[in-house]
């Protein structure tokens, strides 16, 4: 891994979406280089024909096929297969969903033999990219098997708003099933972990939302937050911050979530909509509690869009600096819980 410079890995995500379009358009800018060192696995000829629609021909960078041969002034494009790809902009296929796989499966090898420091994910389709060899419902569950750790969906935001989820792409009339005392307090429990380890918070506060309306209302609408989700805090409080479960709407709509340093949602409209109506197009999508680190955007293909050369790549640009600033925390963090009489040494002399 790089000394100086994170090495970015950035897989391609759908070709037939907006993908490539937001990645060339965050690699153009200047600044980028000068804090990582990005490797986009893609092809020369799917790149070279994005730049060419696109009109983004100022977009230059070195072509390799051995990540041994790192440009660390440049954007790198290391080449995860040869041939012409037949791309048909914002229409889903079979072969956007081949090629997405392709890539996303050489970045996370890349990622897990430490030839890249973090991966920076464009989106997919769930439906194309599932194909005999590639048997997932998506990025998350993709991950969860090949890094190490159990995963916690969290979507976060420049503004401090970080909302977790305790189920995440499941059907809602399975979400109760899915739900345990045990359950929920893993999520807590990960999502407090997060919030110490990688954004550097020290004591954070943390709301958990109820499953039903009003948090149930005393068992009026349901008694899953009686049975399940105020057991689960009152398991893992242990003098911590954790308070709930709080009634999402009013949450919400309160503004009491710009109280908190971190929120565990029950689900995933629950966590995601209010997100989305007050981050989206800034918004980043991390996977939590794994060995390595993975960031994405907080949107999909937008294949309504994509060839328009109008897609926004805030969302994404802020993906790639987050996944930076994870870095740097969890590998601090980990260096003063691995030495912590030489920090605090260090401290007193300051």
């Amino acid at each position: 891994m790089s000394e100086t410079k994170l090495i970015v890995g950035i897989s391609q995500g759908d070709v037939n979406g907006i993908g490539l379009e937001i990645i060339l358009k965050t690699l153009l800018e200047p600044g980028i280089i000068e804090v990582c060192t990005p490797v986009l696995f893609s092809s020369q000829k799917t790149v070279s024909y994005y730049r060419k629609v696109l009109g983004l021909e100022e977009f230059n960078y070195n072509p390799i096929r051995d990540l041994a041969q790192i440009n660390n002034k440049k954007a790198n494009v290391f080449s995860c297969y040869e041939e012409e790809v037949n791309i048909e902009m914002g229409k889903p296929s079979d072969i956007g969903g081949k090629y997405a796989a392709i890539s996303l499966e050489k970045a996370t090898e890349a990622l897990i033999a430490n030839k890249i420091d973090v991966l920076l994910t464009a989106p997919i389709n769930k439906n194309t990219i599932k194909t005999e060899g590639f048997n997932f419902v998506g990025h998350t569950d993709f991950l969860a098997k090949k890094l190490n750790g159990k995963p916690l969906m969290l979507l976060c935001s420049n503004t401090g708003l970080r909302v977790a989820l305790a189920t995440d792409h499941v059907p809602l009339k399975d979400v109760v099933g899915k739900l345990s005392v045990d359950v929920i307090a893993e999520k807590i429990n990960l999502l407090y972990t997060t919030l110490v380890r990688d954004f550097n918070i020290r004591k954070p506060k943390i709301a958990v939302l109820g499953v039903n309306p009003h948090a149930s209302d005393n068992g009026t609408i349901g008694d899953e937050d009686i049975t399940l989700v105020k057991p689960a805090i009152e398991k893992v409080k242990n003098n911590r911050l954790i308070y709930g479960p709080y009634s999402a709407d009013g949450f919400f709509g309160s503004g009491a979530y710009k109280q908190f340093d971190g929120v565990l949602a029950m689900y995933h409209d629950q966590g995601l909509i209010p997100f989305k109506t007050l981050a989206f197009n800034e918004g980043v999508n991390y996977t939590a509690g794994l060995s390595h680190i993975r960031t994405s955007p907080d949107h999909g293909t937008a294949f309504e869009i994509a060839g328009k050369n109008i897609a926004d790549e805030q969302s994404f640009k802020n993906a790639l600096y987050t996944a930076i600033d994870i870095h740097k925390n969890r590998k601090l963090y980990d260096e003063v819980n691995a030495n912590p009489l030489a920090f605090s040494t260090i401290k007193k002399e300051r």
